[in-house]
């Protein structure tokens, strides 16, 4: 076991204590940035001016009218910009824009004495639009030929003679619902400036250092020009990835250029409106299978919709086609990949990254298909999995595939599949009008940025004359327990008490060149780099304590707050050992560092070893589905997830079970409108309050919710054997969609596949109950015709208008419109 794995004994890590702001948040004492304004003498308040189109040209911007509002001060527009017009990595994100992109894009900003003065102030701008012809759905961009970045292609094997060959040809098509993030926190930022002209800004955001680079790049400042910190944030789940910085940039050039400071916090209806969210997807895929039930190709085109400009599209595609084996062996495979350009907000990075909408597309794959292959959806998934030594379609071996397996018998055992599954057929051969299913689902998820050079961190320690420990990470803390994790390691690493250490906010003057907290790797990065300072630290009290206690250097072992020789015998305790190290003038601080290692992507040929492992997990739904509504109930969930050795149970015990009910959420709530008529409100956000968009509450959250970590699952080579845990059980929720699926099949006779949306909401699960009453076929469906070719159930051969078969084996058509 490498160093960096290997736990002391009696260590900190694998305690299950309480979040370390856990006391701050239920009294309402914890400081967000919105928090520090009525500490902020003579501040501005920043509100938007946003555009009633969803694509129009800006003719005239008239902002003295606003100047005549009491209490406004100034009006930001493009010509205030001393540097460079864009909020955006790739350069394609004008801050103050002359062309509108999307319904409510803010193409000036009123700053104001109150936020009251700047709203009338903003209502007082007078702009005058060109409308222009807009996309607004993925469909629609497919059709117009609009899409923009890179088109990536994840190929292996011979995929055309897989399907030739194949026993089962099956065909569908999916749309996969976005998600607003809904954080608690709306985005916020303060910026002011000091006497020496230094921007200091406090944001709520997952990436101070892209902030830090995007506020000093409008500015026209070098990057030592501007600091960013960020406290805590109420919420991020991605969204606060790369969407804070143009806020900070706004906040920060009124402060430049009024001499006072600015606070710009977005009311949730302008969050909801001009915020990213989770991408949207369209896949259409032809899945070939044995006549035992193994796929042996699967060819799909995936589309996301990536919104007004590119963002994080790119790698969010790139990890969708990543994942979308799930934990399958697929020995031939050819997905496509595209990113839609829409007039909406640009979408953006949440929870699992693509991820998720990749595993959807295999997911719905065999639920579909296990009926007309007349092989239990359990046991299909089951026989899919993973083998030791095989490797992913981009090539990187799957190492600890027995994982996914420990997982998946574990939920079976603990979830007693096998008695409900027959209590669950009793029940709906005596039950006309209600139905219940039980579903299991896997998650192999790969843990890593996709992009190699963002897997790297580094960590700040001060160790004190008395003792006391002080550090710095570069990672951000939106809830997830990320600086529980690091008090923890550090307390472990130094061998002192968890109450001598103390974590402080995370700022760019203090660790530089920071990678986002995102990926699942916060933990990872910082806690190896926060190790590495500290292990520094014991290094240099090593000599000290070893001339103390008259013993080798080697000889010396920190344990329970002293310094004592490995052979027993005399102690010095870590106190007077750092006061006698400091009489030496040794030094008691450090900066560490870690990168990791074993990583290689070429995006170009969607090949290498991207992730550093992956995180494996399985869980088991039972749902109860109302024939009459389309209502349904959770009436169970038993989840297996494997964290490695937990650095905090109770931390990763809640990262699991939140992770799956967002899950649930996205999967069968959380429904995004927009307005797709031809009329003056086409583009806008229809679902742009907490009144239209559900959210999972308490009613939503399972009867009986069972969740265990995985036992005896040391991951090596990660800081004290840990696994990550922000995204990977996000996944477990498809199990949701799987089990109301299979409970809407269940009204009609044995063997019907029924179609479901996404997200299933109660309205989706009526019409696949309708479905299915309908012995399973849609209007829009090819009929099922019996016998083939080999004698398997599959349709007729598809035919050119002239009658000639235009493939050599037989097409079902799974779902959807076909193909």
């Amino acid at each position: 076991m490498t160093s960096l794995s290997r736990r002391p004994a009696d260590p900190v890590v694998g305690q299950s204590i309480p979040h370390e702001s856990a006391a701050l948040h239920v009294t309402g004492t914890a400081l967000y940035t919105d928090d520090l304004t009525t500490r902020t003498h003579g501040l501005l308040h920043a509100h938007p001016v946003q555009a009633p189109h969803a694509h129009a040209r800006v003719t005239r911007l008239d902002p003295v009218p606003a100047l005549a509002v009491p209490g406004v001060v100034r009006v930001l527009t493009a010509a205030d910009v001393p540097g460079v017009n864009d909020a955006g990595v790739k350069h394609d994100e004008p801050l103050f824009p002359s062309e509108v992109m999307f319904f409510g894009h803010a193409v000036c900003w009123v700053l104001a004495d109150t936020l009251e003065a700047a709203r009338l102030g903003a209502l007082a701008v007078e702009v005058d639009y060109e409308p222009l012809p807009s996309v607004v759905t993925v469909r629609e961009a497919i059709e117009a030929g609009s899409f923009q970045g890179g088109q990536p292609r994840l190929e292996r094997g011979e995929v055309d003679e897989a399907f030739v060959a194949a026993e089962h040809v099956f065909s569908g098509e999916l749309d996969l619902a976005g998600q607003e993030h809904f954080y608690l926190e709306t985005h916020c930022s303060l910026a002011h400036v000091d006497e020496g002209g230094q921007v200091f800004v406090q944001s709520s955001t997952q990436h101070p250092t892209e902030t830090q680079q995007i506020v000093a790049h409008v500015l026209g400042l070098a990057s030592h020009a501007v600091t960013v910190q960020c406290l805590r944030m109420g919420g991020g789940f991605g969204g606060k990835e790369m969407q804070p910085h143009g806020y900070a940039a706004v906040a920060a050039l009124g402060a430049v250029l009024t001499g006072r400071p600015v606070r710009l916090r977005l009311t949730r209806t302008q969050d909801l409106t001009m915020t990213g969210k989770r991408h949207g997807f369209h896949a259409q895929w032809r899945a070939a299978f044995d006549g035992d039930g193994r796929i042996q190709a699967l060819d799909a085109t995936l589309t996301s919709d990536g919104g007004w400009s590119l963002d994080l599209s790119e790698p969010v595609l790139a990890r969708a086609l990543c994942h979308v084996d799930n934990a399958y062996w697929i020995p031939h495979l050819r997905v496509d990949g595209r990113i839609a350009r829409t007039h909406k907000t640009s979408q953006t990075a949440f929870r699992g990254f693509g991820g998720p909408q990749g595993m959807l597309v295999i997911e719905d794959v065999l639920g579909r298909c296990a009926p007309l292959l007349g092989i239990d959806p359990v046991e299909l998934r089951r026989r899919n999995f993973y083998a030791e030594g095989q490797a992913t379609p981009y090539g990187q071996v799957v190492r600890h595939p027995e994982r996914a397996v420990a997982c998946w018998e574990q939920v079976l055992t603990t979830g007693e599949l096998t008695e409900r599954s027959a209590a669950i057929a009793a029940y709906n051969a005596s039950h006309e009008h209600t139905k219940r299913a039980l579903a299991v689902t896997p998650v192999k998820f790969g843990i890593s940025f996709n992009f190699t050079a963002f897997n790297q961190a580094g960590a700040l320690v001060h160790v004190y004359k008395d003792g006391s420990v002080l550090i710095t990470h570069g990672g951000t803390e939106m809830g997830q327990g990320l600086h529980t994790k690091m008090l923890q390691v550090a307390a472990t690493s130094l061998a002192v008490p968890l109450s001598l250490v103390r974590l402080a906010p995370t700022r760019t003057d203090k660790v530089p060149n920071t990678s986002a907290t995102a990926a699942s790797s916060g933990a990872d990065l910082n806690g190896a780099a926060v190790k590495d300072a500290c292990e520094q630290i014991l290094d240099r009290l090593r000599a000290v304590a070893a001339a103390r206690l008259g013993v080798l250097a080697e000889d010396v072992r920190f344990e329970d707050g002293c310094a004592r020789s490995a052979s027993g015998g005399a102690e010095v305790a870590w106190t007077d050992l750092v006061g006698e190290a400091y009489y030496q003038r040794v030094q008691l601080w450090a900066a560490g560092f870690y990168r990791t290692e074993g990583l290689h992507w070429d995006s170009t040929t969607m090949q290498g070893s991207p992730f550093k492992y992956f995180s494996y997990g399985a869980a088991a739904t039972e749902v109860e589905v109302d024939g009459f509504t389309g209502a349904y109930r959770l009436r169970r969930v038993d989840i297996v997830h494997d964290v490695g050795d937990s650095l905090s149970p109770l931390v990763d015990l809640g990262q699991v079970e939140g992770g799956f009910v967002q899950g649930a959420g996205w999967l069968t709530l959380e429904d995004l409108r927009w307005d797709e008529s031809s009329g003056p409100s086409r583009g806008r956000l229809a679902t742009a309050s907490a009144s239209t968009y559900k959210l999972p509450s308490f009613s939503e959250m399972p009867e009986v919710f069972n969740v265990a970590l995985l036992e005896r699952a040391t991951e090596d080579g990660v800081v004290y054997g840990s696994k990550a845990v922000g995204e990977p059980p996000l996944m477990l929720a498809i199990s949701v969609r799987e089990a109301l699926r299979q409970a809407a099949a269940a009204f009609g006779p044995a063997g019907t596949q029924v179609d479901l949306a996404s997200p299933a909401t109660p309205e989706a699960v009526f019409w696949a109950v309708q479905q299915a009453r309908g012995a399973g076929q849609p209007p829009h469906t090819v009929p099922v015709v019996r016998g083939g070719p080999r004698g398997v159930g599959v349709a007729p051969e598809r035919a050119d208008p002239e009658g000639h078969p235009l493939r050599p084996h037989s097409e079902q058509v799974a779902a959807g419109r076909g193909d």
